[in-house]
């Protein structure tokens, strides 16, 4: 690390060094909006260097047995839980998020992110089959694929940066990273444990840049067999073009346009407190995030009047301040696009509840320039309108009455996404009869972002190819093999 002006200056990590790099890019602190930290805008060169210090990595750590992975695997998660509240601190002035939420959620979740694969590596069986009227033995094995692209967004950093290292290493193979350009700083802090956990130099390469630059590199190396990505659709449709003539692994994590169903027997005491959170928890920056509330007429009113009132209740807040529900933005560009969309449902005649436009948003001088927007509500609004069909990835969520449980069905359906989907009811007929007609890859009932890790995540449709999880990810981070003896 280095300080240039003052501020702080990442370096690229490369067969387990640190690396400083040509040019840099200016990373910005949501809740000021100023310059805080300079990140390596790396290219083609840093890309070739990582993909070396991969492939030299490779033999040695794919033949390590499980259980030596997993045992570094587990030194690693202690050393990130021993850094986590200077980890939460940074993963709250980097991302905008507030430092509840990093203390609570992200960065205890990349700490479990290790753990569990460290714990799942040694638990996986393999198949066998007899065919004793041709004496003869069938059985699989599995074997690392070689290097992984893993390719993380900026909603939150750490935890899916680790959820994708960790099955990939645990599995037997070398990695390069690429951290979103917007976020990068928790990833560069994990670099610094890496060499302490005990993990090999070149095992996990770091390269910090854009999409354009270090993304399209990597993708399209031919030395890079599996790629893994988490974002945006238009990106996903980019690298798997980029990658077709290798016939590259993917696994495409991206958007959703969420659909809570609210039946008229849903116990609203727990049913608005949990969905504010699901519309709102990280300024709406989960790709799990609510946006789409359809609720039975019968109850629509009240639902309406006190989802609102508990809407205003949420607190924004600097990041920094724990009784804050809502933190900044991540960006300047991302602020604008969320309230273009508010503009759209204005001019298509929906109604503003409350939030963006409605209410005032006070906030301390200093502040005054962030990306900062207050929760905001949407009614009055058609199926048709880009606010109930495109992803805006903000604090904005629209409400609308149905009347009968299979038109809701198809309303929730008829978006190009499939992530996922909350469902309340009292019936418990009713909510397995509608989770299973759902496209949805992930239906909760009565609950939202209640996570199973051994179950397989990941959505249908335009949300994404592949699925992540115990099993899932294991799978997809090795290749399997048949083998036949016949004796």
């Amino acid at each position: 690390m280095a300080a240039r002006g003052g501020l702080l200056m990442l370096e690229n990590f490369i067969g387990g060094t640190f690396l400083p790099c040509s040019s840099y890019l200016d990373s910005y602190d949501p809740s000021t909006g100023e310059v805080y930290c300079h990140v390596p805008n790396s290219g083609e060169e840093e890309v070739e260097a990582a993909v070396e210090a991969a492939r030299a990595a490779f033999p040695g750590w794919s033949s390590r047995s499980p259980q030596e992975r997993s045992q570094v695997l587990q030194r690693l998660a202690d050393l990130l839980e021993q850094s986590l509240e200077e980890l939460a601190q940074a993963e709250c002035k980097d991302q905008g998020k507030t430092i509840t939420l990093a203390r609570t959620m992200d960065i205890p979740r990349a700490v479990h992110n290790f753990r569990f694969f460290a714990s799942s590596i040694l638990h996986h069986t393999s198949e066998c089959t007899q065919m004793d009227h041709l004496g003869c033995l069938h059985y699989t094995v599995r074997a690392p694929v070689g290097i992984a692209a893993l390719i993380s967004p900026w909603n939150l950093p750490l935890y899916l940066l680790t959820w994708k290292i960790a099955p990939a290493i645990a599995a037997g193979n070398t990695v390069i990273a690429k951290p979103s350009e917007l976020t990068s700083v928790t990833a560069w802090m994990m670099c610094r444990l890496l060499e302490k956990a005990g993990v090999p130099p070149g095992v996990v390469n770091v390269v910090f840049g854009t999409g354009p630059r270090v993304g399209e590199a990597l993708v399209s190396h031919p030395d890079v067999p599996l790629i893994s990505f988490t974002g945006s659709q238009p990106t996903a449709e980019r690298i798997t073009q980029l990658s077709a003539p290798h016939c590259k692994k993917l696994s495409l994590e991206l958007g959703g346009k969420n659909p809570a169903i609210i039946f008229e027997d849903a116990n609203l005491d727990e049913c608005i407190p949990t969905t504010v959170r699901s519309s709102f928890a990280n300024q709406g920056e989960i790709c799990l995030c609510t946006s789409r509330i359809f609720v039975q007429r019968s109850i629509y009113n009240e639902f309406l009047k006190r989802f609102v009132e508990a809407t205003r209740m949420w607190k924004v807040g600097v990041p920094s301040d724990p009784s804050a529900d809502m933190g900044a933005l991540i960006s300047q560009a991302h602020l604008e696009k969320v309230r273009s969309y508010i503009k759209k449902a204005r001019l298509e005649g929906a109604r503003i509840l409350c939030g963006e436009g409605v209410d005032t948003l006070n906030l301390p001088p200093r502040n005054q320039a962030g990306y900062f927007m207050l929760p905001t509500v949407i009614t009055d609004v058609k199926d048709e309108s880009c606010c109930m069909k495109e992803e805006i990835f903000g604090p904005v969520t629209c409400v609308v009455p149905f009347d009968s449980e299979e038109e809701v069905i198809q309303r929730a359906n008829s978006v190009k996404y499939g992530l996922a989907a909350t469902v309340w009811s009292g019936s418990v007929g009713r909510v397995h009869r509608v989770a299973k007609k759902l496209q949805s890859g992930l239906v909760w009932t009565n609950c939202w972002l209640i996570r199973e890790l051994n179950l397989p995540f990941g959505g249908m449709k335009s949300s994404g190819v592949g699925r992540e999880g115990a099993r899932d990810s294991y799978e997809f981070f090795t290749e399997v093999k048949t083998i036949t003896v016949k004796h």
